[in-house]
């Protein structure tokens, strides 16, 4: 635990008050506290484009494994567990990269194809040392699909914060075609299993700065409840 404080202050120092202090109106816990130590990790969390990552960097397994074992400890109803990860890393990469393109031509419209689109996505796999596909394995019973998939979606967010945390460079991407039948076969998913996204991640060019994040005042989208003859109007 020492050891990833040490790393995610070193990260925070480095790339300054990511902070807008000017929208945040809800203050910060006292500085030593546990709870300040994580709204600041996940207030200072960046999504990092492949572009600003160092594709000559690779990322070693053993911190992969240790970043998905913190997302192995989100909330699961029943305990199904149902966050599944393939990672694609070396040559692999160009193969998902191939396998995209062929799919995005071949479900896109002509009115609707993009060259720069299709391009983008050929690269952003090459970009990245590590591409892993968020996928949720649907398991038979009485827990609904939507919440395997919050809870894929909540392994996804420890995913995220770790990787913060690390030092290293992340970002969500979910393209429709992740949600083709023709994606899901390649990646070897059984009929009602899902790919939810894929996460880019690598450490972040030497010097890069990300900008500061924005987010509108929490108290606009808070509504208190506190009396029991209360209506939804």
């Amino acid at each position: 635990m020492t050891r990833i404080l040490s790393m995610t202050h070193m990260v925070l120092a480095q790339e300054g008050n990511l902070l807008n202090l000017k929208v945040q109106q809800i203050p910060m816990p006292p500085t030593d506290s546990p709870l300040a130590f994580l709204s600041r990790l996940i207030r200072d969390r960046r999504s990092i484009k492949p572009f600003d990552m160092d594709a000559t960097r690779e990322v070693d397994r053993e911190l992969i494994t240790a970043l998905l074992e913190n997302a192995n400890w989100a909330p699961t109803h029943g305990l199904t567990e149902p966050w599944r990860f393939h990672i694609f890393q070396g040559d692999a990469r160009r193969a998902l990269s191939e396998t995209m393109q062929r799919i995005y031509r071949e479900m896109t419209p002509a009115e609707e194809f993009r060259e720069e689109k299709l391009k983008k996505m050929s690269q952003n796999p090459l970009l990245a040392p590590v591409v892993i596909a968020w996928c949720m394995e649907r398991h038979a019973g009485k827990i609904p699909e939507i919440e395997e998939i919050e809870a894929t979606a909540c392994a996804a967010q420890n995913f995220f914060l770790s990787a913060c945390a690390a030092g290293l460079a992340a970002y969500w991407s979910t393209p429709p075609l992740i949600d083709t039948r023709d994606f899901a076969k390649w990646l070897g998913l059984g009929v009602e299993d899902r790919c939810l996204g894929l996460f880019y991640l690598g450490w972040p060019k030497e010097g890069l700065k990300p900008t500061a994040g924005t987010r509108h005042p929490v108290l606009e989208k808070i509504r208190w409840v506190s009396q029991a003859s209360h209506t939804q109007g």
